[in-house]
């Protein structure tokens, strides 16, 4: 096997399945996945929220959206007062909803205490990228007019 230089790109992305897995399995028993948690955690902070702004911000088809929201409402999370096809969406979580998504905080708590009680220095490094993560835009601008991207 060819000696390969260290790559930090696929060694987040590999932690990143491993603790996507264990949230999961902290999850399932709620009736949620990951990306369920992450749209139910949109909904209650963002009451109203569009169908394309919630699958912006979770970075998936307002397709996708549409269809995860749906079955969120089935399971009681998520209640849907639009009126009609076409209309503003009125999005918001109902009170089994907000019961779950407090449940599912306590078990992501959790999960952050064990990955930065093993971790700590890793888990200081990651603090505040999902507000403002590092894009391929800018790194891909940069190198692309000879800049160093770091």
């Amino acid at each position: 096997m060819p000696d390969r230089p260290f790559s930090p790109v696929i060694a987040l992305l590999t932690l990143g399945a491993v603790w996507d897995a264990h949230l999961g399995t902290e999850l399932r028993d709620l009736g949620l996945t990951t990306r369920k948690y992450g749209l139910l955690a949109h909904v209650e902070a963002t009451p109203g929220i569009s169908f394309s702004e919630l699958a912006r911000r979770s970075q998936i088809t307002v397709q996708s959206a549409h269809t995860a929201v749906q079955t969120l409402v089935a399971d009681g999370l998520v209640a849907d007062a639009t009126k009609h096809a076409g209309a503003a969406s009125d999005l918001r979580v109902t009170a089994r909803g907000a019961e779950v998504l407090r449940a599912a905080e306590q078990r992501l708590a959790a999960l952050d205490a064990a990955l930065s009680s093993a971790t700590p220095a890793l888990a200081a490094a990651l603090e505040g990228l999902h507000e403002e993560p590092v894009g391929m835009d800018s790194a891909s601008s940069d190198s692309a007019h000879g800049q160093p991207s770091g």
